[in-house]
This record gives structure tokens, C-alpha cells and sequence, in this order.
């Protein structure tokens, strides 16, 4: 197994042990990450990303809710078996929410009205949808 790297993007407005989900998602689908394999202690990557080991632990507390590792007091957290398509889209249908609510909640800070929003709102989704969203907003380039 090659050495795994988390990386937290702290202006990206998703939660930190949210990303840290997906990153392990990532890996699995990836395929840098295996039944098995064993993750970072909560120490560890909490050392390593410069958290609160609280924010880590939450996040192995949503993916040992979904089934995807196992934390084995003075052993470690290990991955399991290949995950079902349920925890998979559990962890995905959580993480949607919890983005969608913060995006909602920043137009509300901002003054938007939801009527205001949602025409526009709708446009975008119907680019997505027809796959001519731009790439001019996207935070990673």
C-alpha cells in the first residue's frame, strides 16, 4: 500500500471531517486503498492535518457507521471488506445534505430570498445536468 495523502482545504466551506470521508471514498474507489488496509490513527492524521482529533474521530465515526472501517481499540482502524452500495450511497446522500445545507445557509447570510435564488439556481443545475456547466468557478484548478 502506498503511503496515503490527506490534505484539508480549509476555504472550500466543507466541513473538514466531511472531506476526509470523501477522501477515503476516493481512495477506495481509487483503488489506493484495500480491505484491509489499516488508515492513520486519529492522532496521527489529526497531527498531521493540524486538527482537533475530534474532527478526525468523527470522521471515522461516519465511516465506521457506514460499515467501511473498524476501530480496534490498541490495534487500529482497518478497512473491511469491499463496502455495500448502500453505505456507499449513505456516506454520499450525507454528504450532499450537509453541503447543500451550507450553500443554502450562505445565500440566506447573504440575503438571498429563496425566490431570488432559485431561478438561478435552477439554470445552473439544468447546465449541470446537460453537461455545459462551467469549469470558471471551480476552486481546485
Amino acid at each position: 500500500m502506498k503511503p496515503l495523502k490527506f490534505y484539508l482545504d480549509f476555504r472550500s466551506g466543507v466541513p473538514s471531517y466531511v472531506q476526509i470521508v470523501e477522501q477515503v471514498q476516493n481512495f477506495l474507489s481509487d483503488g489506493d486503498l484495500k480491505p484491509g488496509d489499516q488508515l492513520p490513527t486519529v492522532r496521527q492524521l489529526a497531527s498531521e492535518l493540524r486538527v482537533n482529533f475530534n474532527t478526525i474521530a468523527r470522521a471515522y465515526r461516519m465511516l465506521d457507521e457506514a460499515g467501511l472501517i473498524s476501530t480496534q481499540q490498541g490495534r487500529g482502524t482497518y478497512l473491511l471488506d469491499q463496502p455495500s452500495k448502500e453505505a456507499i450511497q449513505l456516506l454520499k446522500q450525507e454528504s450532499l445534505e450537509l453541503q447543500a445545507k451550507r450553500f443554502l445557509r450562505s445565500l440566506e447570510r447573504q440575503g438571498f430570498k429563496p425566490e431570488e435564488a432559485n431561478q438561478t439556481i435552477q439554470l445552473l443545475f439544468q447546465t449541470w445536468r446537460d453537461g455545459t456547466l462551467g469549469k470558471e468557478f471551480d476552486t481546485e484548478n
